[in-house]
């Protein structure tokens, strides 16, 4: 269950209905997958091939094809991140640096834990998005945003686009921004 901290006033959200519910009035989709139907094997596996990483798109197909369906989604892959992904500290670099996107920036966690760091409404100000195994968030689109991984640096997350390209960022240099 995914929980919030507003970085302003430090005040937590974690109760299901209220995280819901603040998302909500940010413009931020957020659902929920079972993670039952994920084999025991997979659950904590953060390493992962390209027959595995073609399981998990397989065994959530009827929910990646039914957010593609509402929201025009048309590509999606499967991301693993660790320490033992190939150069990881230059990769968060690039996902750490306040950014937008012409589309939204859908996820769902499969596994691991990893944090969206969203620009709220008004005086809401930036407020982080902790987001475990069964998380599903869509950032929306022109919206100051990144990701960075949790104290486990482990992640999992298949990853939905419009764009044929995939990922593509723009870069954006908020002076509201203060690293936390």
């Amino acid at each position: 269950m995914a929980q919030i901290r507003i970085r302003n006033t430090n005040e937590r959200i974690e109760d299901e209905a209220q995280v819901k519910a603040f998302l909500e009035s940010q413009e931020v989709v957020y659902e929920h997958w079972n993670m039952e139907k994920l084999p025991a094997e997979l659950r904590e596996k953060f390493v992962l091939s390209d027959e595995e990483k073609a399981q998990i798109t397989s065994i959530y197909d009827p929910e990646i094809r039914d957010l593609a369906a509402r929201r025009g989604y048309e590509i999606w892959d499967v991301i693993s991140l660790s320490d033992a992904t190939p150069n990881i500290e230059e990769l968060l670099k690039k996902f750490e640096q306040v950014h937008t996107h012409t589309e939204d920036e859908i996820r769902a966690i499969v596994a691991g834990k990893g944090i969206f760091i969203i620009k709220g409404k008004d005086e809401v100000g930036y407020f982080d998005v902790e987001l475990e195994a069964g998380d599903v968030i869509s950032v929306p689109e022109n919206t100051n945003h990144f990701f960075t991984l949790m104290e486990n640096r482990q992640i999992v997350a298949v990853r939905l686009f419009i764009e044929k390209d995939g990922w593509i960022a723009y870069n954006v240099d908020d002076p509201a921004f203060v690293k936390a």
